[in-house]
């Protein structure tokens, strides 16, 4: 009788990924924007961008609320990709409240605002 290999066991799933997302989110400093993948990227989650994307959408209208500045995570290019889950007064709107210069639904000088958690945290925060 032929033996069955065993396979390894599978890492547990993160109790909660979206949480994790937020608490990175709410390090993001006021006047400042980071990216998507640069958010995944710093939680290991390389390619995950979609996932932090998910998790921001369906934040978005009440992110104040929780104190996740949610309107600072634009795409890799400075859009304002995630700009129509915002309810009023709208994502372009609370970004210019902070100084952040938006013109056709980019950052103005994205370049020198991108703020990169992997070169900002600790090793191992995350």
């Amino acid at each position: 009788m032929a033996r069955r290999a065993s396979l390894p066991p599978e890492a547990p799933p993160d109790p909660d990924p979206y949480a994790r997302i937020y608490a990175l989110v709410q390090q993001v400093p006021r006047g400042r924007v980071t990216t998507y993948g640069a958010i995944a990227e710093a939680l290991g989650a390389r390619g995950g961008a979609r996932l932090v994307g998910w998790a921001l959408n369906g934040l978005a209208q009440g992110a104040r609320l929780h104190g996740v500045p949610a309107h600072r995570v634009v795409n890799r290019n400075g859009l304002l990709s995630g700009r129509h889950h915002f309810g009023p007064p709208g994502m372009q709107a609370l970004l210019e409240a902070e100084g952040i210069q938006v013109a056709d639904h980019r950052v103005v000088d994205f370049d020198r605002l991108l703020w990169r958690p992997l070169s900002q945290l600790p090793e191992g925060s995350f």
